[in-house]
């Protein structure tokens, strides 16, 4: 199976089916190859960082599963989705997370002579982000920094707007930090426009990076707990979200990823168990 999307630039990419998501079964370091060769021959994409919350959604809703079906890579940001692949006996080679990839892309853009544009976040954080991943990578090109008003349903005045601001530069890759799903029907909005551009919503990934919000320690992080510490840091906002949609979502999940493997391995026996008819037969 390959990734939905942009046949041209992912039909290569395999995938596996995680309760009807098609994750790529990429490393973090494969997916930024991925990216740069792509651009190298013109053709642009866009990649989806699924956490727990991103997963709930797609089960859910299916304009959330229409919106998922334009992009060029899925991958899987959310540790309890490598714990669910790894049950159903289907394991993906790394997290994938947004917050990891906004360095990567970056410090890979500037050894290439790549631009970027960044998009969202509070007023000030752009800028913030901007200076810092300059920092870290002096010969980064940053070519854009905006942080428009954008609604839960994106009017074609603001489109049109941030398409405008973003056609003077032709940035290489955008980073879209409005949230879920905003940022998804934006970016679902302004592609057409620039097919060769590569996009990422990165959520709160800009405030991650300009020190805003202090992201968990590698080792929370590592153990699937950095949705405690974000919880810990807003719990009015993200309360719900975490404790009572999040938390019985995940249990389905594990439980439905390990009910898939044994299920899977009894009809793989049946199918070997002496006598059983041969389809091809």
């Amino acid at each position: 199976m390959s990734c939905p999307g942009d046949a041209g630039s992912s039909s290569l990419v395999s995938v596996i089916d995680l309760a009807g998501l098609p994750l790529a079964k990429l490393s973090r370091h494969a997916v930024v190859d991925h990216v740069f060769t792509r651009i190298e021959r013109g053709e642009g994409g866009w990649i989806v960082t699924p956490n727990l919350d991103y997963a709930r959604r797609y089960v859910a809703d299916p304009a959330m599963r229409r919106l998922f079906a334009g992009a060029s890579l899925i991958v899987a940001d959310g540790v309890p989705l490598l714990w669910a692949a790894r049950l159903q006996g289907t394991p993906l080679p790394d997290r994938v997370a947004g917050s990891d990839l906004v360095w990567l892309l970056a410090e890979r853009a500037a050894r290439e002579g790549r631009s970027l544009y960044l998009l969202g976040g509070n007023p000030g954080v752009g800028e913030q982000a901007r200076q810092r991943l300059i920092d870290r990578s002096p010969t980064l090109r940053v070519v854009g920094v905006s942080s428009p008003r954008v609604s839960a349903q994106p009017s074609e005045s603001e489109i049109a707007s941030i398409r405008a601001e973003i056609e003077r530069s032709r940035p290489d890759i955008v980073y879209v930090g409005l949230g879920a799903p905003k940022e998804e029907r934006l970016i679902a909005a302004l592609r057409p426009t620039f097919p060769e551009s590569w996009w990422i919503g990165v959520g709160v990934s800009l405030s991650f990076i300009a020190g805003d919000v202090v992201r968990a320690p590698r080792w929370v992080q590592r153990m699937g707990l950095e949705w405690l510490h974000r919880l810990v840091q807003e719990p009015g906002r993200l309360g719900r979200r975490y404790l009572v949609d999040g938390l019985p979502f995940a249990i389905r999940l594990l439980t439905g990823s390990l009910w898939r493997r044994w299920t899977t391995r009894r009809e793989l026996a049946a199918a070997r168990a002496p006598g059983s008819r041969n389809p091809d037969a």
